[in-house]
């Protein structure tokens, strides 16, 4: 662990990775419980396989912008750490398979030294903050979102009021009304405006998808760009105390919201605005340092297959705001390549263009500020790569999650169907090589990792069973979702649900009748007119499971016979229930509190003793047998438990004590004070405990 220390040279990751390490340990010497331990790992990118004894590695990328030097340091940590794969995500960040948890601190220490980060990448955090691929460069830009997404990024990193919610939290910032950031899908949305000469956002909140996704609701038409992180903070602090903490299927902020109401969530983010720090929090954009393209003379080249190279320009460049530039788009099968690749693709855009690549939503990279006279020799240097498959966010071009490859919660392969699927459409469909306006996604399980159900067409993985009560691996086809721009979508109906092997079937089937009947029309506005129900007739007898064969038993990409295999889910963590650790993490917070305090960061301070306050309560209750679904519900229930019952006395009701957060400005003298009173009920609750267990 020492050298730790030495390498790293930023003390508040250094205290984080260390912490990790003697964590690692506690956990090897049975010191610390299963439960307490995947919620501390997860918070720091730590992600239990499908696979015994093996790990997933999230690294979190904001608007999934790499710079060469952090690629090499990537792939420098899959060879060293792992197997020399990458996989990007939907979410723009890059995940590493099958590394040991005893070496994921040095992994970390690792990546950092190019300042990589691990830290809330999974768990009940706020999650990588996405952006449009193209932001600082989009022709149709109002403005660049990359210094707000970087800003916000920084800003809630660590922040105490967004380390332990009952689940994760994503956030999206689109750079047009074209929305490619898809902010009707998340916790919060953000889409550039101008108002009157005043950069802002429009807001979208409380979006999500999974097994019931909901659209997003407009939070606010306009807010100045200075107003989004303490609006985010009102928010998170509201989702925080009023979000639900015991089942875990209901704890995503699209169901507080549904519970309560547009209008009195907003009257819930106004009460915080007392406990917020910074009222405002302007936002430097011009400050940001955008990467610069490099200045190089372009070399000579041959294309040596012109009609190929012609089609790759039609479907795979992108055009940029940047007179002379274009921007590449690499289509990266399945998000996956492979280290030896990202090495030689970082010195690339090093000597030829900006030094950077983005990571997009669709799992694929995106080279900036290529000049227009070196992409020729873009083309025949990607060629080495196999980087120039033509059809870059087209039709072809297919998302998909790792699902039974390697996530303990996927039901069937979503990435064995995706291959096949996109062999079809190459194959017989070739047309669809330049369609953009058709969108296939594929999720190896309800959970949506593949954002299958916004998808024009959309499959999930699943299971049927025979009458003979055999399980074979099967696909719910999904069609008619769609983003509409503007913070405007609407979700998949789910039309049948088939074998796997009848995958391309039904694919074809779709197709066929869309080329045939559409005249023209986007097939999202031809399922419109055409109805659930016409596909349901045209795709039903695909569904009879009577007639299997030993094939169908056989999910695409694999040899063996189908098992249903499903692990616990780690996407959010797991809510910690015992009393004696909750007891201790009050201690923990009470620590840290005094450590903010000390530092002046009074507002942290603040909201550290707030969760002590919390769980002290939490613990108590659970000792007697009561529910905790979430933080309001602790707090009143405790009143009425402890309170009114004179089992403990206060000078003051608990709701009053607690709630004197959001009643204060974070000052100093406040936080002395809310510090005192948390460690004053800690004490007075324990000893109540104590004493009960005496007795028994």
């Amino acid at each position: 662990m020492q050298s730790f220390r030495t390498e790293i040279e930023n003390p508040i990751v250094e205290k984080d990775i260390i912490e990790l390490a003697d964590k690692i340990a506690q956990f090897n010497n049975l010191q610390i419980d299963e439960e307490k331990f995947r919620s501390l790992r997860l918070a720091r990118g730590v992600y239990g396989q499908r696979q015994a004894g093996v790990q997933m590695i999230r690294i979190k990328l904001p608007f999934g912008k790499v710079m060469s030097n952090q690629l090499r340091r990537i792939a420098d940590v899959s060879d060293e750490y792992s197997r020399g794969r990458l996989h990007i995500t939907t979410r723009q960040d890059i995940q590493i398979h099958y590394v040991d948890l005893q070496r994921t601190p040095e992994l970390w220490a690792q990546l950092e030294r190019d300042d990589v980060t691990l830290r809330e990448a999974c768990g009940n955090v706020v999650r990588n903050v996405t952006a449009s691929e193209t932001a600082g460069i989009d022709i149709n830009e109002p403005f660049d979102v990359s210094p707000y997404a970087v800003a916000l990024f920084k800003f809630f990193l660590r922040n105490p009021i967004c380390q332990e919610m009952g689940r994760k939290f994503k956030v999206s910032f689109s750079a047009t009304d074209e929305d490619t950031g898809l902010s009707y899908l998340h916790d919060l949305g953000y889409i550039a405006k101008i108002e009157n000469g005043v950069r802002g956002f429009k807001v979208m909140v409380a979006g999500g998808l999974g097994s019931q996704p909901r659209h997003a609701e407009v939070l606010y038409d306009f807010l100045p760009s200075d107003k989004i992180i303490p609006v985010m903070e009102g928010v998170l602090r509201v989702f925080d105390r009023f979000g639900e903490r015991k089942s875990r299927a209901k704890a995503r902020m699209k169901f507080l919201l549904k519970d309560i109401g547009l209008e009195a969530f907003r009257a819930l983010i106004e009460e915080e605005q007392n406990a917020i720090e910074f009222k405002t929090v302007v936002i430097d954009a011009d400050s940001y340092v955008p990467s610069k393209p490099v200045i190089i003379e372009a070399p000579q080249v041959e294309i040596k297959d012109q009609v190929a190279f012609d089609l790759w320009k039609s479907t795979n460049l992108i055009p940029q705001k940047q007179e002379g530039y274009v921007a590449i788009g690499v289509k990266v099968l399945l998000g996956d390549f492979y280290t030896d690749k990202a090495r030689l693709l970082a010195d690339l855009v090093d000597t030829y263009a900006a030094k950077e690549i983005r990571l997009t939503l669709r799992q694929n990279i995106v080279i900036p500020f290529v000049k227009l006279d070196l992409v020729p020799l873009f083309y025949t240097e990607l060629e080495k790569l196999g980087f120039v498959e033509a059809g870059y966010n087209k039709a072809v071009d297919i998302t998909a999650c790792p699902g039974t490859d390697t996530c303990n919660l996927g039901i069937a392969s979503s990435t064995g169907i995706a291959v096949e699927l996109e062999k079809v459409i190459a194959a017989e469909y070739p047309q669809y090589l330049k369609n953009s306006d058709l969108v296939i996604k594929i999720s190896g399980c309800m959970n949506a990792c593949g954002q299958h159900n916004m998808a024009n067409i959309g499959f999930q993985g699943m299971t049927v069973r025979t009458p003979e009560k055999l399980i074979a691996p099967a696909l719910q086809v999904l069609l008619g979702g769609g983003n509409f721009g503007n913070g405007n979508g609407a979700f998949a109906d789910k039309v049948v649900k088939v074998p796997s092997k009848r995958g391309p079937e039904a694919l074809r089937r779709i197709l066929n009748d869309f080329e045939a009947n559409a005249n023209g029309k986007q097939f999202v506005d031809y399922y419109k007119v055409t109805g659930e129900r016409y596909f349901y007739d045209l795709l039903n007898d695909l569904q009879d499971v009577s007639d299997l064969t030993q094939e169908d038993f056989i999910d695409w990409g694999e040899e063996d016979k189908y098992v249903k295999e499903i692990g616990i889910g780690e996407c959010a963590g797991v809510v910690i229930d015992l009393i004696a650790t909750l007891f201790l993490e009050s201690e923990e917070k009470i620590d840290n509190a005094i450590e903010a305090f000390e530092n002046g960061v009074y507002s942290g301070a603040i909201y550290y003793a707030y969760q002590s306050l919390v769980n002290s309560a939490k613990a108590s209750l659970l000792a007697e047998d009561e529910k905790t679904n979430n933080q309001a519900t602790i707090i009143s229930q405790f009143d009425e438990v402890f309170i009114l019952s004179k089992k403990i006395a206060l000078e003051t009701s608990f709701s009053e004590l607690i709630y004197q957060i959001n009643k204060n400005a974070p000052t100093k003298e406040f936080a002395k004070k809310y510090i005192e009173n948390s460690t004053d009920f800690l004490q007075k609750v324990r000893a109540y405990r104590n004493a009960e267990i005496s007795v028994l």
